[in-house]
């Protein structure tokens, strides 16, 4: 993966507004990409969350994906005003999962970057999921937990939920994860044909994180903080949701063959939020 990561160069000729007119994107003075990168947002009735959302974004990603869950608000109009080129995919069926699938499927990019709506997450943070993985990660996986992150959202209830659950994650399929239920990850395009996503609720984010340890993954854990919703209710209800999470780790453990064919426990590594 080293190629990927290559130092700052500023060829004669570069087009006035700074842009470095090759196949490498600039990220910062001392980091440029070849890779793609696609943020996939999945979103109903998040308008007025959107312009914080997009404000945090990068202007080195390759495209924004909107899953559009049939709002019947002016989600979709702000979008477009926010990002021109953003591509909007109106969902067919119900739940963060489908949007989710919905979304994989039309993006373009080789990395994919999981990004909620509701402005709770911090769209500066992705250099560190993307710095991951050009760096040999194929899984960047948010942890409000590990050293550097934090919660603004989350009730002593959901923590003590999100803990046990993790736990019988990290028993169950020898992972070492800080967090579980958590939306913000990003990933190589390649990981969707070894995970093979088939939920359509919020237990997609658990069901990603059992699946890249079955497949034997390399998965590196990324601090990342988690603000509160700034406008709007949170669809997520802690003991429904928590329940069909719960199920999805008895289903997975079940499934000894799929374990039998893991060709070994990847490592989990570490970052800092600047990504080193």
């Amino acid at each position: 993966m080293s190629s990927s990561v290559v130092p700052p160069v500023i060829p004669e000729g570069t087009p006035p507004e700074g842009r470095i007119p090759a196949r490498y994107r600039a990220i910062s003075t001392h980091l440029a990409i070849a890779p793609r990168v696609s943020v996939v947002i999945p979103a109903m009735n998040e308008a007025e969350n959107l312009p914080y959302v997009f404000k945090t974004l990068p202007d080195w990603i390759h495209e924004v994906v909107l899953v559009d869950g049939n709002s019947t608000d002016s989600t979709v109009e702000v979008a477009r005003e926010l990002w021109p080129e953003v591509v909007v995919v109106p969902q067919r069926g119900k739940g963060k999962g489908d949007a989710l699938i919905t979304g994989f499927k039309a993006c373009s990019g080789d990395i994919i970057v999981m990004v909620d709506a509701d402005g709770s997450a911090d769209g500066q943070e992705i250099v560190s999921y993307v710095s991951a993985l050009v760096s040999g990660a194929d899984f960047a996986k948010g942890s409000r937990f590990a050293n550097g992150g934090g919660t603004d959202d989350m009730t002593p209830i959901r923590k003590l939920g999100n803990w046990a659950l993790c736990s019988a994650v990290n028993a169950k399929f020898g992972a070492r994860y800080t967090d579980l239920c958590y939306g913000y990850n990003a990933f190589w395009r390649h990981c969707l044909d070894e995970i093979e996503l088939d939920c359509t609720g919020f237990e997609v984010e658990t069901l990603m994180n059992i699946r890249v340890v079955k497949a034997g993954l390399r998965v590196q854990e990324i601090p990342s903080h988690e603000y509160l919703r700034i406008h709007g209710a949170s669809n997520l209800r802690a003991v429904r949701d928590g329940l069909r999470v719960l199920k999805v780790i008895v289903r997975e453990r079940s499934n000894r063959r799929d374990l039998r064919r893991r060709p070994a426990t990847p490592r989990l590594n570490l970052v800092r939020g600047d990504g080193s």
